[in-house]
């Protein structure tokens, strides 16, 4: 039976330390960064050996939202627009939703391709004015509605590819006015306001297969915990947010958290969270956050196995040079994002 965390590795081969350690842990999954990144045939062995280590077919996610948040990236893949520069390259809301779905579409052409089948995208946060700029370029737009269409076209067009969506941070991080990577952000907005801004995206989107949730303190849910960390958060998510499916916490290093890695992994299961993630790749520090996980059982269980059953394992067909260089032309402004392929299917 698998542990609930997912965990990073160290470098862009897999260690005999690391083999031994994931095949004694059995981590559910395994998250990949730039570190662990070199060429696409080197990726594809590495997620293969990652598989191996654990003996099944495990998820291998990746950050691949574009602009600042890119884990593959040139020469071997190409550079992908911020979240923003859909709706900026049309000025057309239903333009930007047909490019913002070829986009999701081509990222997981290339994270398929390399063996990766979750993409921690799309960014659901909707910004406020004055909010620090740790969401910034990434949020699609500056508007519930808006980052709903367009978030909602990343996600079927990666779910089109193979490849499983994360609708991320629940239930919102665009209030914030600190990075929780450093510390630990404050909201103190009141239910009604975050319920039609903030809210909004995730709620549209609950039918997604998998989640993140915000290292974020909301007063008006709980005054103490972040939302990793708190039952009454995470039960806002559940039964007001509508999301039943996989929920996943941020990253257990990030400074918005205190406590040892242990504890860390302990409160917010605890709290509610299905899985705990962990990307340094820092051995010590893995086996901190295994001391502090149980196995993946129950609702957690059932909730990963209906997302892993959502990847589509033939993908939609995609011509992928045309859809390319339409994607390009669009966001360059040398296309009407209107015009359709003039190329008919292809092999994916």
């Amino acid at each position: 039976m698998n542990s609930a965390a997912i965990y990073g590795c160290s470098g862009p081969v897999l260690t005999a330390e690391e083999r031994a350690f994931f095949a004694d842990a059995r981590p559910w999954g395994f998250i990949l960064f730039r570190r662990n990144v070199e060429s696409p045939e080197q990726v594809l062995k590495l997620t293969s050996d990652l598989r191996d280590a654990v003996g099944w077919d495990a998820p291998v996610l990746v950050d691949q939202e574009g602009g600042r948040v890119q884990r593959l990236g040139p020469p071997h893949w190409c550079r992908y627009p911020p979240g923003d520069a859909f709706l900026k390259a049309t000025n057309d809301p239903l333009a930007a939703r047909e490019l913002a779905r070829l986009g999701g579409r081509l990222m997981a052409h290339d994270l398929k391709a390399v063996g990766i089948n979750i993409d921690c995208a799309p960014v659901l946060d909707v910004p406020t004015p004055g909010a620090h700029d740790i969401i910034g370029d990434r949020a699609y737009a500056k508007d519930p509605a808006t980052v709903t269409q367009l978030g909602r076209a990343v996600a079927e067009g990666l779910l089109a590819g193979g490849v499983l969506p994360v609708i991320k941070h629940m239930p919102g991080h665009g209030r914030a006015f600190a990075d929780s990577h450093k510390e630990l952000p404050t909201v103190h907005a009141d239910l009604d306001a975050l319920d039609t801004w903030d809210f909004a995206p995730f709620k549209a989107l609950s039918d997604m297969p998998i989640g993140m949730t915000a290292h974020i303190v909301f007063t008006a849910i709980d005054r103490k915990r972040p939302a990793t960390q708190s039952k009454k958060a995470i039960r806002l998510i559940r039964e007001h947010l509508g999301f039943g499916g996989l929920l996943l916490s941020d990253d257990l290093c990030m400074n918005a958290l205190w406590g040892t890695l242990t504890e860390r992994a302990q409160r917010s299961l605890k709290a509610g969270c299905d899985l705990v993630i962990h990307w340094t790749g820092d051995m010590a520090e893995m086996r901190m956050v295994a001391a502090g996980v149980h196995r993946l059982k129950g609702g957690a269980a059932r909730r990963a196995q209906a997302a892993l059953d959502r990847i589509v394992h033939t993908p939609e067909p995609l011509d992928v040079r045309e859809a390319r260089d339409r994607f390009d032309a669009i966001l360059e402004g040398r296309l009407d994002a209107s015009k359709g392929p003039d190329v008919g299917e292809a092999q994916a």
